[in-house]
């Protein structure tokens, strides 16, 4: 690890941001360098501080800490990220015996200086406590490599010198204030403070001294273990495991499998689905068929913080069997395992605290599968990489602890208390209310208007989307314009043919590598041609069929070994349309191409009802999308229907908007509330017809 700091790059954050101090720049620019490192922190972990003295409204001189927001990520933080306290009375409070975790949180809101919708750090009393100007904290691997040892207090005297102090772990809050600044004051020639299982601080009277004492201190960690472990062997592998061969379907089959394992039913009834990350590098793989793999998935994590992303441990599936309901059953075997041990783990916790708590899900979020590779789950996909990320971190830690000497887990009193700590938990609830969280859903024809409109409302609503589209240059502008508005990771492209059944099946297969399965499946993929029958083409005919008929029975195909291996129901959402009920003359390939889709989908309601996949169909009208995205049909039938009726396109627009009974233009985003309705199993309902088409007596179903 090498340090970063450029003088050059300092300058330009202070240029950059002329409204705050020049230390507060600071304080971002080294943040910023640590969070960039994966070896340091990761998502929302560690945090920084500075002290300042600045003038409040009324001119009077004031001592400010500005430290971390709680769960903010130092790779991007700015220097609105940061809290401003009232350093004076943050410093009156180590005087307290003890201080409650809701006397504490309320006296960091009554005392902040500026209004933010932050929460402090919860070591912000250890950074106020501390003399130093700059205080920063990490999570360094290569120092929880040492501190979880046996002997992990002595590996940090020998590793990193006399420079640095060691304390026992301690939560945050009061009690590690306290004790950290004791450690300082008698030994004020430290340069850092190591809490065993935690991480590290280092802090100085300048932003640059503190950051590179944590680089120093960190490298002489990572030295130290490299020439302790060199000419060792890390992993033993198993005679009787191998690597999957044909790792793609493998990988499939295994996602929607365990997605269906541990989906689970909330406290309000509300089943609970998982989006899911996979992670096959080669130490991972390497794990996955050693000899102590199950004692490095039951060993824990590495600091009692990342329990609310991973859970402490890991669920280990040691054989991958090639019938589906015999992996069902193994991965079953294992989540069940995995929630019995958990039950037992909270039972045992509330019991010695003589406490009432809600006991929080039990089910794994990290699994480890023999000769593929490592699985991470979460309830969006940003959860989902956050703890495939630092498992991967986890695991890897542990395998050079092993080399070292032996890795000693953190005692499940520890974990409890990090784990059920409301202040953490606060960390996680940002998202539950989302209708559609943990579902993902697959859009075909998702180039166009009614696409857009549809996969706005499904991430409006939470879930993971899927964008496809034969043109793909349209399914990639429909992207780019929702990752402006949601700006997240939700969102995929995975274009293939809706008229090759071999094409759809392997999407699927995509789909569940990428993500873990399909909850939502939208076929709207659709063509029009304008003709007589007189007029029609046979060829035409076929390749509206192809794409209308044949695509929307390939997608709903494909789909159904997802939804029979997940074991979880699901839902198909047909775009079908008014033609179904109210053929047009002139447009017969359409509306008979239509009709075959929509009752296709009946039967489809019919026969999948057993899974609890519920099927249902949608009929727009006169949905012509908007300057941003069009409609790829009326791209093709609008310029005819305005020459036949001596109309320019917002004549045409208003023409359908007066021939319906409400008067009302029809819009994508009618078609996606609809979607998100049927989706979030708001009524037991299957095989229905919903007209979004502002109220045609004509095409009223019967």
């Amino acid at each position: 690890m090498e340090s970063i700091y450029s003088e050059v790059e300092a300058e330009k954050f202070v240029k950059h941001y002329p409204d705050v101090t020049r230390a507060l720049a600071l304080r971002t620019y080294t943040s910023r360098l640590m969070g960039a490192d994966p070896n340091l922190v990761l998502h929302g972990g560690g945090n920084t501080s500075v002290k300042v003295r600045q003038k409040n409204i009324i001119g009077e001189e004031q001592e400010v800490l500005f430290v971390k927001g709680s769960g903010v990520d130092l790779v991007d933080i700015e220097p609105d990220d940061f809290v401003a306290l009232d350093l004076a009375f943050l410093r009156k409070l180590r005087t307290l015996e003890s201080l409650e975790d809701e006397e504490m949180e309320s006296q960091m809101q009554i005392h902040k200086l500026h209004t933010s919708p932050l929460n402090p750090s919860v070591e912000a009393l250890l950074h106020a406590f501390l003399p130093h100007r700059y205080v920063d904290h990490t999570h360094a691997d290569s120092v929880l490599v040492l501190t979880n040892q046996p002997e992990g207090p002595d590996l940090i005297h020998k590793a990193l010198g006399p420079g640095v102090g060691v304390l026992p772990y301690i939560m945050s809050g009061l009690p590690l204030a306290k004790a950290v600044a004791a450690q300082y004051e008698n030994h004020r020639e430290l340069e850092a403070i190591v809490i065993v299982n935690h991480g590290i601080f280092t802090f100085a009277e300048d932003a640059e001294t503190s950051y590179e004492r944590m680089i120093n201190f960190v490298n002489r960690a990572e030295a130290f273990i490299t020439h302790k472990i060199e000419g060792k062997a890390h992993i033993t592998p198993r005679a009787d495991i191998q690597f999957v061969q044909e790792a793609e379907p493998a990988v499939a089959r295994f996602a929607r499998t365990m997605r269906g394992a541990c989906a689970h039913r909330d406290s309000d009834g509300r089943l609970r689905r998982f989006i899911v990350e996979f992670r096959s590098t080669q130490d991972l793989l390497e794990v996955s068929v050693s000899k102590t793999a199950q004692i490095l998935c039951d060993s824990g994590v590495l600091t009692p913080d990342h329990v609310i992303r991973t859970k402490n441990k890991i669920a280990y599936v040691d054989t991958l069997l090639e019938n589906n309901d015999d992996l069902r059953k193994r991965i079953n075997q294992v989540v069940e395992d995995f929630v019995k041990d958990y039950h037992r783990y909270f039972r045992e916790q509330v019991k010695a605290r003589g406490v009432d708590l809600q006991e929080l899900d039990p089910y794994p979020r990290i699994f480890i599968a023999a000769g593929l590779g490592m699985f991470a789950l979460g309830f969006s996909r940003k959860e989902a990489k956050v703890a495939a990320d630092i498992a991967e971190k986890t695991i890897c830690a542990k395998i050079q602890a092993n080399a070292m000497d032996q890795y000693l887990p953190i005692t499940e009193s520890h974990i409890f208390d990090m784990e059920y700590w409301p202040i953490q938990q606060k960390k996680l609830g940002q998202f539950s209310s989302l209708l559609l969280q943990g579902q993902i859903a697959l859009i075909t024809g998702a180039g166009g208007a009614i696409g857009y409109g549809i996969a706005d409302r499904l991430l409006a609503s939470g879930a993971a989307v899927v964008l496809s589209d034969i043109d793909e240059s349209r399914a990639k502008k429909v992207c780019s314009l929702l990752k402006e508005r949601y700006r997240n990771g939700e969102i995929e492209i995975i274009p293939f043919d809706v008229t090759d059944y071999q094409s759809a099946a392997s999407a699927v297969d995509e789909i569940s590598r990428q993500l873990g399965g399909i909850d939502i499946v939208v076929p709207n993929a659709g063509i029009a041609h304008v003709a007589k029958i007189e007029d029609l083409e046979p060829d035409k005919l076929d390749q509206v069929i192809a794409v209308n008929f044949k695509g929307t029975f390939n997608t709903i195909k494909a789909a159904i070994p997802v939804f029979k291996q997940q074991g979880t129901g699901g839902h198909i959402i047909v775009i079908s349309s008014k033609n179904v009920f109210d053929p047009g003359a002139a447009f017969g390939a359409y509306s008979a191409s239509k009709a075959g889709a929509h009752q296709i989908s009946k039967i489809a309601a019919l026969e999948l009802a057993e899974l609890g996949v519920r099927v249902n169909m949608i009929n727009p009208d006169a949905v012509f999308g908007d300057g941003e995205i069009s409609s790829t049909l009326w791209d093709i039938v609008g310029p005819d229907r305005m020459k036949s009726r001596g109309l320019d396109f917002e004549g045409l627009k208003e023409y359908y908007r007066n021939r319906n009974l409400l008067k009302a233009q029809v819009l994508a985003e009618h078609v996606g509330n609809v979607v998100v309705f049927f989706a979030s199993d708001q009524t037991p309902t299957t095989g229905a017809s919903f007209p979004v088409d502002g109220g045609i007596a004509s095409a009223f179903p019967r």
